[in-house]
């Protein structure tokens, strides 16, 4: 199975464009929202772009993203969103977590370190997608190459239930993959720079990411 991940579109209508485009092109199996769909402090109409697309689109809402962006997915039977929820497809089980913690930047979504990780965990499995828009404390979450603002109670989830990998975003100088011990962490933040990140999944084998 193919996942096209993104994360960071901040509502920019040159990135929907390039999203849709390498859809198009890739033909993945599943596309990935990790959060912050919407411009900083407004909300639009950026989630209905992805609705007529023929796969499954699976999504968590970042700091940027008002309550609105799920309602407007409602009537799509292709979006889902999800927050301590889980769905499979094709096999694999894919669960998420939405918001940030609540520095270094503001959010409208902020979760709580203590009660996420006590809802989230039990849903982390090894063979776990997990999809969330911060990464982990110290993993790909350097913020201006010099200090880190990742969220701990995930990088305390993953240390301990490594699933087989977590798909985040919202640090934008950091796009690009790295293992937390075993699991491996893939930030698609199209914030700066790219068009996200292709990950192949096989049930014999490690994630393969291509950065695209």
């Amino acid at each position: 199975m193919i996942i096209y991940a993104v994360a960071d579109i901040h509502g920019r209508k040159s990135r929907i464009s390039s999203i849709l485009d390498t859809v198009s092109e890739k033909k993945p199996d599943v596309l990935v929202l990790a959060g912050d769909i919407d411009p900083y402090f407004k909300s639009s109409d950026a989630i209905s772009s992805f609705c007529n697309l023929s796969i499954p689109v699976l999504a968590v809402r970042g700091n940027t993203d008002s309550k609105k962006i799920a309602n407007l997915s409602s009537a799509s039977s292709n979006i889902s969103f999800l927050h301590f929820s889980e769905i499979v497809i094709n096999g694999f089980s894919f669960t998420g977590v939405s918001g940030t913690i609540p520095v270094p930047f503001s959010s409208r979504i902020q979760f709580r370190e203590k009660q996420t990780t006590k809802n989230l965990e039990p849903l982390v499995r090894k063979d776990t997608i997990l999809i969330a828009h911060p990464p982990p404390f110290g993993t790909l979450d350097k913020v201006f190459g010099k200090f880190h603002a990742g969220c701990k109670s995930l990088q305390e989830i993953v240390s301990r239930r490594q699933p087989q990998l977590l798909i985040c975003g919202h640090i934008h100088e950091m796009p690009g993959s790295a293992f937390l011990g075993k699991t491996l962490v893939v930030n698609c933040s199209i914030g700066m720079k790219g068009k996200g990140a292709l990950i192949e999944l096989n049930t014999n084998r490690p994630p393969v990411v291509e950065m695209v």
